[in-house]
């Protein structure tokens, strides 16, 4: 019998990450209907939440995979040159 292959679905996220994010975006999507002000603070959080998560998975996996570590500061150089390159275009 072989022993049970890890879940390495979640690439070093903790279980709770993505789960408590999405809970929290709901309930801010929900409220932002009532309260139309809060809406940005919930696309906001929408969009913080894939980012909180590569910072995690930047700094927790550093001692034990370093390549997944360098694959997750690659993603966060790249949304930083999006947002760097968005302000040289016309109308952003």
């Amino acid at each position: 019998m072989t022993p049970p292959r890890p879940d390495t679905e979640l690439a070093g996220l903790p279980d709770w990450l993505y789960p408590l994010g999405f809970w929290v975006a709901v309930g801010l999507l929900a409220l932002g209907v009532l309260f139309p002000r809060l809406a940005p603070l919930a696309v906001g959080w929408v969009g913080l939440v894939p980012v909180l998560a590569a910072v995690w998975v930047a700094v927790t996996a550093w001692g034990r995979d370093r390549r997944l570590s360098l694959a997750a500061l690659a993603a966060l150089g790249g949304l930083v040159v999006v947002f760097v390159v968005k302000e040289f275009l016309p109308g952003a």
